[in-house]
């Protein structure tokens, strides 16, 4: 039986970013749980902002026609975002326009057909007090208008300075079951999803 594949996608490009660490631990769970797991390098993904006359002039960028690849090639995928003035990240949302923008091979088909119907896990982490909860609910919307299915688990990490080490330690059992639980649920709805196409 082919194993469950899953991406993992940061929205902060800071290499000691909360979430990164948080996203960690989530991919630990999912993996826990028997999936196969990509991290998404934000670096590796650069793009322009999106522009339709940038696109129409000189097409997808090649890292954008990457990351759609690697979205047909896997199963879900886990988000992890911080909150910017109770939003999630424009890398976030500037990464996934164009991941959802027509596919260059001339089909005119949109990105969106290798994201609809799989399942996406939420987290956030923030050294704040709501551990930036404010961003879920834009977060989820957003992944769900792109045909994702968002599982209702989700972790949000308050005083991430404090409770996730940059060594991986966490200060808190709850707070590693909560985001082990987010990557073991989309695994699980993964498998789920594949027994039924089958």
């Amino acid at each position: 039986m082919t194993r469950t594949r899953l991406l993992a996608l940061c929205g902060s490009a800071r290499q000691d970013s909360f979430n990164r660490r948080a996203l960690a631990v989530a991919i630990k769970g999912a993996k826990n749980a028997g999936a196969d797991v990509t991290f998404v390098e934000p670096r590796n993904f650069v793009m322009p902002l999106y522009d339709g006359d940038l696109e129409a002039s000189e097409g997808l960028p090649e890292a954008a026609a990457r990351l759609q690849r690697l979205f047909a090639e896997h199963d879900g995928v886990i988000v992890a975002t911080p909150e910017y003035n109770g939003f999630f990240t424009p890398l976030l949302k500037n990464t996934l326009d164009w991941v959802s923008r027509p596919l260059p091979d001339g089909s005119g088909k949109p990105g969106t057909i290798h994201l609809r119907g799989k399942p996406a896990g939420l987290i956030t982490a923030s050294p704040g007090a709501l551990g930036g909860i404010r961003a879920m609910q834009h977060a989820r919307l957003y992944l769900s208008n792109l045909g994702l299915v968002v599982v209702p688990e989700q972790a949000a990490v308050p005083a991430a300075n404090k409770v996730l080490g940059a060594d991986g330690s966490i200060a808190d059992d709850r707070t590693r079951d909560m985001l082990e639980g987010v990557g073991a649920a989309v695994c699980n709805l993964a498998n789920a999803i594949g027994r039924n196409a089958g």
